[in-house]
């Protein structure tokens, strides 16, 4: 898949339907096989390295669960802020000149924004980035758009609510670039201390025509196919009095769902704390934890762009409009 090959993943920038649709589409195929319990049948003599100096339940285990269904070795290092060299001292781009001779793809989560790209700087093999500070996330907004392509068919004139913390949302900052690209209207739901930033929409092509701002998320619930929840990040906060006043600024429960549409999806990066009730996990609408799943094979198929990994599925390239 053109684009892909020995590139690091750090940014969705740049990132077009001819480039992403590929892959969504083989990611299609890498379902249809974990589902039906087939065998990928890759042979290669590739490894991967997961630094992670966050912790994360979903992203790092579904790409070692990626990898394993690839065939690729897994070294992984799950607390890499006290298990690495980087307590000593260690810069992120010695780090990266080094972890370079022993894998051929590294995945680095890090509270740091830039975190990724510095390490990238120095690495020989692609660097994906897993989630750098209230940077980006790109690979969660590619698991992102395929389980909103996968409820619709296309992404095209959908309606998609944000809703929660969308300052500090890297999810939310890699996503929306391809909402819009794709072409979605986006309603930003927010209080002012949490809208996305300025500087993220100034990079974003169109941004100023199709995304608006509504605080109120009753208000517009109705008018919906996608609601996309977050949590408020008490960890990205400097100022505890701020959190304290917005941290409860919406939570989606079963009663809300009575004034929204039968075809609305909701989505969540995941973890939650209370701005999804657990009532809402029954609705036929939640696809949540969907979407956790979805990681596995969506990163499976960028795994294989990545490095060429010979497969025996068949994925059709043409892609929703």
């Amino acid at each position: 898949m053109e684009g892909w090959y020995q590139s690091s993943v750090l940014s969705t920038i740049g990132w077009s339907l001819e480039k992403v649709n590929p892959l969504l589409d083989l990611a299609a195929e890498y379902k249809k096989c974990i589902e039906q319990k087939i065998d990928i049948g890759t042979k290669n003599r590739f490894s991967a390295l997961t630094l992670f100096f966050e912790p994360s339940t979903r992203t790092r285990l579904s790409f070692e669960s990626a990898a394993h269904h690839l065939g690729i070795k897994v070294m992984s290092v799950a607390n890499a802020a006290n298990d690495t060299s980087a307590k000593k001292g260690e810069t992120l781009e010695d780090m990266g000149r080094m972890v370079s001779s022993y894998a051929d793809v590294v995945i680095i989560r890090h509270p740091e924004l830039g975190a990724a790209r510095r390490l990238a700087s120095s690495a020989t093999v692609p660097v994906i980035n897993a989630g750098d500070g209230a940077g980006e996330h790109p690979t969660q907004a590619l698991l992102d758009l395929f389980t909103i392509r996968e409820a619709f068919g296309t992404l095209k004139g959908l309606r998609v609510g944000l809703c929660g913390d969308l300052v500090n949302g890297r999810t939310i900052h890699s996503l929306l670039r391809l909402l819009v690209a794709f072409g979605c209207d986006i309603v930003a739901i927010s209080p002012e201390e949490l809208a996305i930033p300025k500087e993220v929409l100034q990079k974003i092509p169109r941004a100023a025509d199709a995304v608006r701002v509504e605080p109120d998320l009753r208000k517009v619930l109705a008018q919906l196919d996608v609601l996309y929840m977050t949590r408020v990040q008490k960890e990205r906060f400097h100022d505890i009095e701020v959190y304290e006043k917005v941290k409860n600024a919406y939570r989606l429960t079963r009663e809300d769902l009575d004034h929204a549409s039968d075809h609305l999806r909701i989505l969540h990066p995941l973890p939650r704390v209370d701005e999804v009730a657990e009532s809402v996990d029954g609705d036929p609408r939640a696809r949540y934890f969907v979407q956790s799943a979805n990681g596995v094979p969506t990163r499976m198929a960028l795994l294989t762009a990545i490095l060429d990994i010979p497969n025996r599925v068949h994925a059709g390239m043409s892609g929703p409009d």
